[in-house]
């Protein structure tokens, strides 16, 4: 506990045995706050060495590697009708015989179909149609996530 002097500097000359000084009921925490730092650091240097696993030594596998997943093809179709596979342009009557030759070089790969909204509903699905005539099985269609309404 600390002691603080009151009055004119400590001649006040009452008999209290402290001579104008009267103990401060404050909390010191500069010990605390020295306390706390040194734990914080001691814990950063030790969290990084608790990660670490029980040594093991684990089997061999034959199995194939997981190749990553690979891109989607992406076939647009913008406001004026104009088609494009990623982003080159292509005429409507190419699509299919391109979107084959993509088929051939991987059968599985994932069709992301995108339309503008200014564009009628038989628009798109004329598209959809031609990309299945293509050998795609695995057809998406693309839309962005819808805004939340303002609130009132």
């Amino acid at each position: 506990m600390a002691i603080s002097p009151i009055g004119n500097g400590g001649s006040d000359y009452s008999n209290d045995g402290f001579d104008g000084y009267k103990p401060i009921s404050d909390i010191n925490v500069t010990p605390f706050v020295d306390v706390m730092l040194v734990l914080l650091i001691i814990f950063m240097v030790a969290a990084p060495l608790m990660m670490v696993g029980v040594p093991l030594q684990l089997p061999k596998t034959t199995a194939a590697k997981v190749t990553p997943p690979k891109e989607p093809l992406v076939v647009s179709i913008d406001r004026d009708g104009k088609l494009f596979i990623r982003k080159d342009p292509v005429e409507e009557a190419d699509l299919v015989a391109r979107l084959r030759a993509l088929n051939e070089s991987d059968p599985n790969t994932v069709i992301y179909v995108r339309g503008d909204k200014a564009l009628e509903y038989g628009r798109i699905m004329d598209l959809m149609s031609k990309v299945g005539q293509a050998g795609f099985g695995k057809i998406s269609l693309v839309a962005e996530g819808a805004t939340p309404p303002p609130a009132k």
